[in-house]
């Protein structure tokens, strides 16, 4: 028992780092363009985990296989798309926003499950998906008319990409050793966020690439994305699943957006208007409900 309320503090812990940190991202990806951030954040993670297992599971090198490195590709590529789509709203919509749309992946997730496992879908499912579309709604379509803000946008695609990326690891992760899944899937994300930035960005000669990485902002950022919130993040999700049960983590983790909106509220002045505000809380309880109601069974 104890060491189950450790293993639910430690992934609190880890939810309010990643909704806190949301606003330190934004400041740095406005100096540092957002794919060559995720390269730079993803590659050093990789580097980080690959350190620890070479000095303490040394062994664990040797279990790779062929089919592991294409079930980690397959992996890293679905994370790709949900911090490259994060990152890049971040450019154009609160943190508020983000964090609660990004929420939304945790609704997605028995609807990936049912495609993937053919797990049934509750009611309570279908009642959360409906809150969740409607706080989306309101929070998205605020203001004179209708009009969907390319940040929203980019990060509604980032949420079925972790949704993707969460339903993929429940098919993976018992195959392989979890600290060198985790290892790969982020060297992945770090090639490919590589190739988009070298496609997609201008981040200067190398002078400008070196006087940007070495703004405040940006080092502040990096150190905290490589380490607590990338590396470790991962190691420390993959150890507590050993001591609670999955539902508990995904409703420990709904608590992420609440976390990135009161950053926002309380570091960075943003606000929620009235409609915006209802639109927020439809979608946390469609989350809690989808974790607390949903009991998915296998369809016969």
């Amino acid at each position: 028992m104890k060491r189950a309320r450790i293993a639910d503090l430690s992934l609190l812990v880890v939810a309010m780092m990643w909704g806190s940190t949301f606003l330190i991202v934004q400041h740095a990806v406005r100096v540092l363009p957002p794919m060559a951030f995720n390269s730079v954040r993803f590659l050093g993670a990789a580097l980080l985990l690959a350190f620890i297992i070479t000095v303490f599971y040394r062994s664990q090198w040797k279990q790779i296989s062929g089919k592991m490195l294409v079930h980690a590709c397959l992996l890293g590529l679905f994370l790709f798309i949900g911090y490259a789509f994060q990152t890049a709203g971040l450019l154009y919509t609160t943190t508020s926003n983000t964090g609660f749309i990004t929420g939304l992946s945790v609704v997605l997730v028995p609807f990936i499950s049912y495609a993937l496992l053919k797990h049934a879908i509750s009611k309570f499912t279908w009642i959360s998906a409906l809150l969740a579309a409607a706080g989306l709604y309101l929070l998205t379509f605020t203001g004179s008319g209708i009009r969907l803000n390319q940040g929203d946008l980019l990060v509604l695609v980032c949420a079925i990409g972790f949704a993707l990326h969460i339903g993929y690891t429940g098919i993976y992760a018992g195959r392989y050793p979890s600290l060198l899944l985790a290892a790969l899937q982020m060297a992945v994300v770090g090639i490919c966020s590589l190739i988009a930035s070298v496609v997609t960005e201008h981040v200067g000669n190398t002078s400008d690439l070196v006087e940007k990485l070495t703004q405040p902002n940006v080092l502040w950022a990096l150190a905290v994305s490589i380490g607590p919130t990338s590396a470790f993040a991962f190691w420390i999700q993959t150890v507590c699943q050993k001591y609670t049960t999955p539902s508990r983590v995904a409703i420990i983790y709904a608590t992420e957006p609440v976390f990135a909106a009161l950053t926002g509220i309380l570091f960075a002045g943003e606000r929620l208007t009235l409609i915006g505000g209802i639109g927020c809380l439809c979608i946390l309880a469609g989350i809690m409900i989808a974790e607390l109601k949903s009991a998915p069974q296998k369809v016969q």
